[in-house]
């Protein structure tokens, strides 16, 4: 049996420069078909079409302050970029970008959902459904009558989950007991939470957790009728409470003099 004879040296040699040859030919192809994909004006991005409803953030304010930072074409736009210019916008809290062969940018915006105004520094903050702070237009919900928190920085999520709380338990007294709605809630440095009622009247509720500073307002509500009745006035006079005593609180009410520091027995 013989052995098989390998093909002349010379042979070999030309087969392997006629593959290198063929390999250098595909790769410059395949730099030229990438490069003209890069410069043909057919991917240029034409539209941007833009899923998700937006409320707020409306085709005119997108084209004026979010096209103009796009760079490239379809191929070549950095999405990270385009996704941080999206998200720029005042009402934008998330955009998810993808691309649309052959020229079209998909964007699913999701928006802030205001559900308070926030009382800081900015005077155009406000808090979107998951207790973050954000800036936008006030103006643009004001007739939707939102509450007011405030906080001490980084506290704006404890503030929220507060007033719901609250909110809740006073909701849930008002058909027997005619109790006034929250419109406003303030967490000071101190710790200490202030609720503010829609008929005027101001609750120093003191310091703790939701159950704690919840039991001492509603033992509040349940004794506040007693406590008014021997001065002959409604719940709707009052004016002050302080709820950070041991053994009852102290009242102030409209139109009725009292001294300083009076004290209702809440029990």
């Amino acid at each position: 049996m013989s052995a098989t004879q390998l093909p002349p040296v010379d042979v070999r040699l030309m087969n392997a420069t006629a593959s290198l040859v063929f390999l250098g030919v595909f790769a410059l192809a395949c730099a030229a078909l990438v490069a003209w994909l890069l410069r043909n004006p057919a991917f240029a991005i034409a539209q941007v079409v833009v899923h998700g409803n937006p409320q707020h953030s409306s085709a005119v304010s997108l084209r004026a302050n979010v096209l103009p930072q796009l760079q490239g074409n379809l191929f070549t736009l950095n999405l990270a970029l385009a996704k941080q210019a999206f998200e720029q916008m005042p009402w934008v809290r998330q955009a998810e970008l993808r691309r649309g062969f052959p020229n079209t940018l998909e964007v699913v915006l999701q928006e802030h959902q205001p559900v308070a105004m926030w009382d800081g520094s900015d005077a155009q903050a406000m808090l979107n459904s998951f207790g973050e702070v954000f800036e936008a237009n006030r103006g643009e919900v004001e007739h939707e009558n939102l509450p007011r928190l405030a906080g001490p920085d980084g506290q704006s999520q404890q503030v929220l989950a507060m007033y719901r709380y609250l909110a809740q338990l006073l909701q849930q007294r008002q058909p027997t007991t005619q109790t006034a709605q929250a419109v406003a809630l303030y967490l000071t440095p101190r710790g200490n939470w202030q609720l503010f009622l829609d008929n005027g009247a101001q609750l120093e509720l003191g310091a703790g957790e939701q159950a704690q500073v919840g039991a001492r307002l509603l033992d509040f509500i349940d004794t506040l009728p007693q406590a008014l009745g021997p001065l002959g006035v409604k719940p709707g006079a009052l004016e002050y409470a302080d709820l950070r005593h041991s053994n009852g609180y102290a009242i102030r009410l409209r139109g009725v003099a009292t001294q300083p520091e009076t004290r209702a027995q809440g029990k």
